[in-house]
Order: C-alpha cells, then sequence, then structure tokens
C-alpha cells in the first residue's frame, strides 16, 4: 500500500474511532495493545537480537516486559479525552481532543518498545498512526506491529488505526512526515532533524552522553553496581545508558577496586588507546561496535578480557574535545574521570555535555541532597538519574515519576521542542473555554503596581 492510501485510511478510520469510543473503552484498548508486548517478550525479543545483530536477548526480553506494564501502568488512570479539568477560581475549562494522524518513526536499537510505546500513547488520544520502522529492523518492528493489531482487533477497532511501513525507506518516511499531522522521531540525529525539516510539528530526540558523578561518603560497591548495570544494559545501545563516571581523585583506590569487583576491566594507558582506535573511526562511533559485547570489542583492539567482564573502562585525558573518550559511545566502554571538588565534578560534566549529549540526561550517586540539587541546577539536562542505573530508569520508572517513554526530549540544548518525557498529553490539542468570572474581582491600577 502506498503511503498516501495509509494516511487516507488512517484518517478514515481516527474519525470512527474517535466518535464511538468513550474513555472506558480506549483504556481497555491500551491495556491490551500493552499486553500483546508483554506476553511476546521473548520472542520478540529473539527476533530484534537476530535481525539487528546487536543488543543482549535476556535485556530485551527484560525491556519488553517492563516498558509495556510500565507504559500502562503510567496511563491507566489517565484522562485523555473530553474535559480533563474545570477551575474553581477562574471558570476556565480544558477540553481534549485528537490531533488525527501520527507518524511514528522508530530506531534500530530500541525495534520493538518504541513502536509499542508511540502506538499506545496514539490509542489512548484517539490518534491513528503508521509507524515507520528502521530498515534493518523493519520484521520485528512489523512483527510487534501486528501482534498488537491483532490483540485489538476483538475491539472492533477501525483498520487503518494502527499500520506499518512493511518496507520502509528514506523516501517513505519523509513522504509519511509530510502528509501526517504529527511527526514523532526516535532514531538518529539525522532522522530528528528530518522531522523538524518536515514542515509539521514534530516530537524528536537529542543524543545521549550521560555523564554520572560519584559524590564522596558513598556505598561504592552500590553505585559501582548500579552506574554498571545501566552502562551494560543491551550492550550499550540505549541513549540514556551511562557514558562516564566522574570520582574524587582520593577515592580513586576505592572507587576502582568497587568497579572490578562488579565486572569492570580497567584499561593501562595502552589498552585504553586501542579502545579509541577499535570504537571511533574519524572521530565517529564505529558502526561493527554498537551494540556488540566486551569480548567483541577487546577483541578488535587486540587484546583480551576475563571472562564475566561487564565494561571497559578507559580513563580519559582531558575533557570535551580533549579526548575521543568523552563522546557518547553506545557499547559497553565507559570513560573515567578524577575530580578535586565537587565545582570540578560539575565542570568536568558540563563540558563533556556540551562536547556532545546536552540536555539529555545526568547521573548522581549522592547521599548530599544540597549537592543533588546543585547539579540539577547547574547542568544542561532534561533529567538528573539520582542513586540509580540512568539507562533504565531515565525513560521513566515507576518508582521515579518520569513518564514512561522511549522517547526523550532534550530541550533546546539538544534542539527539541520538549524538555521531558515524551508520552500521550503530547498527542491532544486543548480547546480551553474561558468565561469571565464574576469570582474574581479586577483590582485597581494602583494596587496592581503595589504588587
Amino acid at each position: 500500500m502506498e503511503i498516501k492510501e495509509m494516511v487516507e485510511l488512517a484518517r478514515k478510520a481516527q474519525k470512527i474511532y474517535q466518535n464511538h469510543y468513550d474513555q472506558k473503552g480506549v483504556d481497555e484498548i491500551v491495556r491490551t495493545a500493552a499486553k500483546a508486548i508483554y506476553d511476546n517478550a521473548e520472542v520478540l525479543a529473539r527476533e530484534a537480537v537476530d535481525e539487528t545483530d546487536m543488543g543482549v536477548y535476556e535485556h530485551k526480553v527484560a525491556k519488553n516486559k517492563n516498558k509495556s506494564k510500565g507504559v500502562w501502568y503510567n496511563l491507566h488512570d489517565k484522562k485523555s479525552m473530553g474535559v480533563l479539568s474545570i477551575d474553581e477560581r477562574t471558570g476556565l475549562i480544558e477540553i481534549a481532543k485528537p490531533i488525527g494522524v501520527v507518524a511514528g518513526i522508530t530506531p534500530m536499537t530500541n525495534p520493538v518498545v518504541t513502536p509499542m510505546s508511540k502506538i499506545i500513547f496514539a490509542l489512548k488520544t484517539r490518534n491513528a498512526i503508521i509507524i515507520a520502522p528502521h530498515p534493518k529492523a523493519k520484521k520485528c518492528s512489523t512483527h510487534a506491529v501486528k501482534l498488537i493489531q491483532e490483540a485489538i482487533a476483538k475491539f472492533h477497532v477501525p483498520e487503518g488505526m494502527v499500520q506499518v511501513v512493511e518496507e520502509p525507506s528514506i523516501e517513505k518516511t519523509q513522504e509519511l512526515m509530510a502528509a501526517a499531522d504529527v511527526v514523532v522521531a526516535t532514531g538518529g540525529m539525522g532522522m530528528v532533524k528530518a522531522a523538524y525539516s518536515s514542515g509539521k510539528p514534530s516530537y524528536g530526540v537529542g543524543a545521549g552522553n550521560v555523564q554520572v558523578i560519584l559524590d564522596r561518603y558513598i556505598d561504592f560497591d552500590d553505585a559501582a553496581e548500579k552506574v554498571i548495570t545501566g552502562r551494560s544494559f543491551d550492550n550499550g545501545i540505549i541513549c540514556s545508558g551511562e557514558q562516564s563516571f566522574i570520582y574524587h581523585e582520593k577515592d580513586k583506590e576505592e572507587v576502582f577496586r568497587a568497579f572490578r569487583d562488579h565486572g569492570a576491566y580497567i584499561c593501562n594507558d595502552e589498552e585504553g588507546d586501542k579502545i579509541r582506535h577499535a570504537i571511533f573511526e574519524n572521530g565517529s562511533i564505529a558502526r561493527d561496535i554498537v551494540g556488540k559485547g566486551v569480548d567483541v570489542i577487546a577483541r578488535k583492539a587486540g587484546f583480551s578480557v576475563p571472562e564475566g567482564t561487564r565494561v571497559i573502562v578507559v580513563e580519559a585525558k582531558g575533557i570535551g574535545h580533549a579526548d575521543l573518550i568523552c563522546k557518547e559511545k553506545m557499547c559497553p566502554v565507559m570513560a573515567a574521570f578524577s575530580y578535586s571538588n565537587f565545582e570540578e565534578a560539575l565542570d568536568i560534566a558540563k563540558t563533556n555535555l556540551f562536547l556532545e549529549g546536552n540536555g539529555h540526561t545526568a547521573g548522581i550517586h549522592s547521599n548530599n541532597q544540597a549537592n543533588i540539587i546543585k547539579a540539577g541546577t547547574e547542568i544542561s539536562v532534561s533529567r538528573i538519574i539520582v542513586n540509580a542505573p540512568c539507562a533504565t530508569t531515565a525513560g521513566g520508572s515507576i518508582q521515579n515519576g518520569l513518564a514512561v517513554t522511549n522517547t526523550l526530549g532534550c530541550g533546546s540544548w539538544g534542539n527539541n521542542s520538549i524538555s521531558e518525557n515524551f508520552t500521550y498529553k503530547h498527542l491532544l490539542n486543548i480547546s480551553r473555554v474561558a468565561p469571565l468570572s464574576a469570582r474574581i474581582q479586577v483590582p485597581q491600577d494602583c494596587d496592581i503596581w503595589c504588587l
């Protein structure tokens, strides 16, 4: 089916869906869509690993299960249609309405959960959606979409509400973006830039380069385990995964001991240089190491790592432009930096983010609330993860208050339109009914200027 035909079908389906399903009916459909991915987590994970040749099967199973249940839990009690609120003081009424047809652009790094979350946000808000997957993940992404289509068919959801471009291409994706009413793009920066240039309202993501500060007087074993868990998750292809840890110079011995005990291999200077040459080509990430395990990376670099190694750590020779290792590394490799005071730790994090990843995410492990707030105040990111693995919680958690999603806005810092986790509310148009309220007395001019 041509893109034009898909969009026409979507528009017809959206009108029917909008007029025939109330909040309870929509929520039943949303729950069923999420459960379809949860119930098929294993088969979809296997297909994703086999097709893309990146990531870790067990981690993708966990991702499929946790994201599907997290998205549903996050949305189950949210109102997404009709009157949302009435302000008691002003009488202002907010009424939610769908946008129309969503173009959902999805990546090969998260080829199952990203289509799933976009579909659920669209169904929740009574929008039709057409998924355009990455060409190198088209089979597993298409299967995920079809499982959702089959699951919600029992509710007589109109044909065309959820569609997928089964043979995607750059040209088809561009055509879809131009024809849809709103674009939600998750993927490389080229694709995100194309979305913002489509002439349609767009939501995109920025590059990740998560800097993690290790404060003093913390449990370094706990912090090391959480940082390594985040960095090693799905072989490091998560954009919110930890990229660097920044430790106090007086704590080096204890920090490095903790990291080694929890599966880190810390390179000597020669090995560090070999890793730099192995994972970067002409200043950019080498494609053949993206989402690969530590053994593959070490072998390419010309040495071996002990069995049980989870991440490779390279001590940086400088910050920002001074060392390539300061950039985003889409594999289980981390950079390590030392600081002499907390202000210097913040400066290291900010300098590396200005190089790449500004606006995305940072992390801190600390028992000092003042330092946590200081990091949140000074680092130009949209989310600061505290005492937790960034990779698995920056995209939302039942426990941390961030909306569960796979599309993380990076604000103007990352050339994005939002600085929060993309969710259902971003697919709503809101009409505001605004009467003049007799309850509010207009003050005299002199009283206003005395405020």
